[in-house]
């Protein structure tokens, strides 16, 4: 039977839109693109083999013509579109509307040939029936420009990976990749932690007061801080510069405190009088923010739901798919007639009409060469369910409901209020003359706030909704100070990028295209050149010499400026006003005096491969380089007699660029992973003793011999807190591994054992265990002691929590408070749900919030804060019971499909 063919690229979507299109269609998928070029040589057509592109797959002296093939995993899926096609009398090709999908749609016409029936090109911003029906009775005609340009796009990844990436299997390591966008997202990374790396800690110190406005104000007591000594401004963290040096101020009235005259300064000022010199008004007015594109999206679900990029774009195509958003890959921020009126009719529901504005809101792109061809992206259809009415549940549910959120306050009034700036002077006692400042916020009317606040990327940094109210002083008026007191500080290194500012630095450069994001930034932490530590994204050592290698020797093709240029020229070629050919040749082969990158390759020249991944730790005196290894980062430097690579060690995986110091490295040298301390023979077996510095802890550990049968383990015990590896003995040693020790034998017949776990210290009986109060009880308790130890009740559930040892604000994923606490193994911070215990370098009194977010999104990314055992057991025992059925259950299954198999293989031949 005749029928209309509509193609797509996903299963999910083509079943989706099949259940609104009805009788007389037949929608299939493409299953993403059909070709592509050939990714291997076994899939390269034989024709161009021998060609000298040939591997390239591009005939670069012939107008760059590029020859595809059919993955093998795509070749059924062709066939049986074909197959459809054969009994169509119209064909539909419904891909994104985006350069991506219009290439598709594209590569479609050319695969399938279609010949006698009409071709269509149906395109829709969501999957509602009113769009997808719109959609079928208006199609329009292929649009060749932009295939052009994905087309440029793909070719020039393809020169750029094929020609740069060998560079680095030869001079760097086997099995690296280069990227035309990747290679400068990492060189990003890389820069930041060569900043932080060089930084310089500059100290400086500001005094703090409490002030009291006096009873007759209903807010007596408020803060304010030290602005000015004699006319001059007390410098703050943004007035010293990476080099710990105090920056030139523009005026020369800057005044730098250090502690001595911090506090002698508080001396001074103990029986002074204040008066309020200036109380400054002005209004407050904050407008709604756009609507979510691409990138303002992943930033959000990064900042408010702690998802990755790829995590933020793959929640959000299910979402699209499944028709409760419009299209998640767009530059625009503009919303359609009937989005607008959906938005400001919720605002005018759910806040009431004084939340409203008089007219619609309408938000032009920032976006440089922003593709407009789609919406912001919001909820689909003409009236927006709200999130309670998706019946969504878990990540769809939330990133929902932030983008319904946005797209609702995007329609909403401007919030406004005050803001208060109030100086306060007095006189020391030693004649300077000092002014104090604070300033206050009052939100007077919320307006979009009531429904929408965007996240920060600064933990430190105020929220828009934030407010802080001063008391309604008056010039002359008189105050005093209840307290005041001298404070330190220290300038802080750059931040590290996280995925959020990793995004909006891309998009700010112009670096790339937002779509593409989430996916640069997977393949820079598959390959290994970028690493999370917590939210941080921290670059391994291998980044920097690829990055190195790049920026000596492929300087124009690394810049920055130039990866946006290239943008710029993608979208003239879509455009219609650049011509492909003659970009792509400049790009390959160059023009005038700008060598291209074939030149580049073609004449390298030599490069010392050895230098390249070789960087001074401490500065080039020290002797001491960090080298970048086959099987990882390593550290050479000079022994005790003067042999200039006498050492190695071992640089722990983890361990972030700018944390390798001088100390670090020698401490590292001292005790590096891996080295093996000869303790001597155990007295009983005859095996070799050694201890080690392992991935968990120092350990010992017996050494078997060589004919030892490949089941045999060897006996390990991990050192006691109060041991270390400098100090163990070979008595120490045979101890821990005597462990667990047998401590008695019970009336029933019952042994009781000693056994130091991952908890501590423990007793074991049969499946009962007890705790110990130390490690020295395993080998000093007896089975008196232990049977009264069993004798008494055991512990259920926990003693009254103790009171926080310090409270640092709201968590900015979660948004509840985070607190440090004391525990059984160390102070650690929690914000309720999940529990992160402090490191190393971490203390109760230099934690802050922003390192306590830190710790808790690393611990959220390792899984579920706690699950009891008791759940674990119950689990396991469902397991057990739910196998034992299916496994009946099939039995009984085979026999009855074997019976029927010959219909049901019928059926689906018909």
């Amino acid at each position: 039977m005749a029928h209309k063919l509509v193609i797509v690229e996903s299963p999910a979507k083509a079943q989706k839109i099949g259940g609104f299109l009805g009788k007389g269609y037949v929608v299939e998928s493409s299953v993403g693109h059909i070709r592509d070029l050939p990714q291997s040589a076994a899939d390269t057509p034989a024709k161009i083999k021998d060609k000298p592109w040939g591997r390239l797959a591009v005939d670069v002296d012939h107008g760059f013509e590029p020859y595809y093939v059919v993955p093998r995993r795509q070749k059924d899926q062709v066939k049986k579109l074909k197959s459809l096609l054969k009994d169509a009398d119209e064909l539909f090709l419904a891909t994104d509307e985006d350069r991506e999908g219009e290439a598709i749609a594209w590569h479609l016409l050319d695969e399938l040939k279609p010949k006698g029936i009409p071709v269509k090109r149906m395109v829709f911003h969501e999957i509602t029936e009113p769009a997808i029906l719109a959609a079928a009775e208006n199609p329009r005609d292929l649009d060749m420009d932009l295939v052009e340009a994905q087309e440029a796009r793909r070719i020039l990844d393809r020169l750029y990976g094929y020609e740069v990436s060998p560079v680095l299997w030869k001079k760097v390591m086997s099995g690296l990749s280069a990227g035309r966008v990747q290679s400068v997202a990492t060189r990003l990374v890389v820069d930041r932690e060569r900043e932080r790396m060089k930084f310089k800690v500059a100290s400086y110190w500001d005094l703090e007061g409490t002030f009291d406005a006096g009873s007759k104000h209903d807010q007596r007591m408020f803060p304010a801080r030290l602005h000015t000594v004699d006319g001059a401004r007390v410098a703050r963290g943004g007035d010293f510069g990476p080099d710990g040096l105090l920056k030139a101020s523009s005026d020369g009235k800057v005044v730098h405190l250090d502690r001595t005259r911090a506090e002698g300064l508080v001396a001074a000022l103990e029986t002074s009088t204040y008066e309020v010199r200036s109380v400054e008004s002005k209004p407050y007015r904050r407008s709604p923010y756009a609507p979510f594109r691409t990138t303002t999206m992943q930033q959000e679900a990064s900042r408010k739901l702690g998802m990755s990029a790829a995590t933020a774009m793959s929640v959000a195509q299910r979402l699209y798919e499944n028709g409760f958003i419009t299209y998640m890959r767009t530059d625009s921020s503009t919303l359609s007639g009937a989005a607008i009126e959906a938005a400001r009719s919720q605002v005018r529901e759910l806040y009431g009409s004084e939340y409203l504005p008089d007219k619609p809101r309408t938000y032009a792109s920032k976006v440089k060469n922003a593709q407009e061809a789609h919406e912001a992206i919001r909820p689909a259809g003409d009236t927006f369910r709200t999130p309670a009415q998706t019946g969504l549940r878990g990540e769809q549910f939330r990133l929902y409901e932030l983008i319904w959120m946005r797209t609702v306050a995007s329609q909403m009034k401007d919030a406004v209020g005050n803001t208060v700036t109030i100086r306060l002077g007095g006189t020391a006692a030693t004649g300077e003359d000092v002014v104090f400042t604070t300033s206050g916020r009052t939100i007077t009317f919320h307006g979009f706030l009531k429904a929408y606040v965007e996240g920060t990327d600064d933990a430190s940094a105020a929220k828009d909704d934030a407010e802080t109210r001063v008391p309604a002083l008056v010039q002359g008026e008189a105050v005093s100070a209840a307290s005041i007191s001298a404070n330190g500080h220290e300038t802080k290194p750059p931040a590290r990028y996280t995925e959020a500012t990793l995004v909006k630095e891309l998009e700010e450069r112009e670096i790339g295209r937002p779509s593409t994001y989430a996916a640069i930034i997977k393949t820079i932490t598959d390959r290994g050149y970028v690493y999370k530590k917590g939210n941080a994204l921290v670059p391994a050592w291998l980044a920097f010499s690829v990055t190195r290698l790049l920026e000596e020797h492929f300087p124009r093709q690394i810049s920055y400026e130039f990866t946006a240029e290239m943008e710029g020229v993608l979208d003239a070629i879509a455009a219609g006003r650049k011509d492909r050919n003659t970009e792509l040749a400049e790009f390959y082969f160059g023009s005038g005096d700008v060598d291209g990158l074939k030149k580049l390759v073609d004449e390298l020249g030599e490069i010392d491969a050895r230098e390249l991944a070789t960087f001074p730790v401490g500065g080039p005196d020290s002797g001491i380089n960090l080298r970048v290894g086959r099987y990882g980062p390593y550290l050479e430097g000079p022994d005790e007699d003067g042999n200039p690579i006498g050492k190695r060690a071992n640089v722990p995986d983890d361990l972030p660029p700018d944390e390798l110091t001088l100390e670090k490295a020698k401490e590292l040298f001292e005790n590096p992973a891996g080295e093996e301390i000869e303790l001597g023979v155990h007295p009983e077996t005859g095996l070799r003793v050694v201890a080690k510095n392992g991935r968990f802890g120092p350990y010992v550990t017996e050494l078997l011999p060589e004919d030892a049968p490949k089941s045999a383990k060897p006996r390990t015990g991990s050192l006691f807190a109060s041991m270390s590896l400098d100090t163990v003995s070979l008595e120490d040693a045979v101890k821990l591994l005597s462990l667990p020790r047998v401590v008695g034998t019970t009336e029933d017949g019952e042994e009781i054992t000693a056994q130091n776990g991952r908890y501590g210290p423990y007793l074991k009986k049969g499946t009962d265990s007890r705790s110990l109060a130390s490690e020295e009880q395993l080998f000093t308790v007896t089975l008196d002691e232990a049977l009264k130890i069993y004798a008494q009740p055991k512990q259920r559930g926990r003693a009254a929590a103790a009171p926080p040892l310090k409270e640092l604000g709201n968590d900015p994923v979660s948004g509840q408070p985070v607190v440090v606490k004391s525990g059984r193994f160390g102070e650690y911070v929690t914000d309720g749900e999940y529990n992160a215990t402090l490191r190393k370098d971490d203390s109760v009194e230099s934690i802050t919030l922003e390192r306590a977010a830190e710790l808790l999104a690393d611990r959220r990314e390792r899984g579920p804060a706690k699950k009891t055992a008791k759940k674990a057991a119950k689990k396991t025992t469902a397991k057990k019971t739910t196998a034992k059925k299916t496994t009946a259950a099939k039995k009984t299954t085979a026999k009855k499909t074997t019976k029927k198999a010959p219909a049901k293989a019928a059926a689906k031949k018909s």
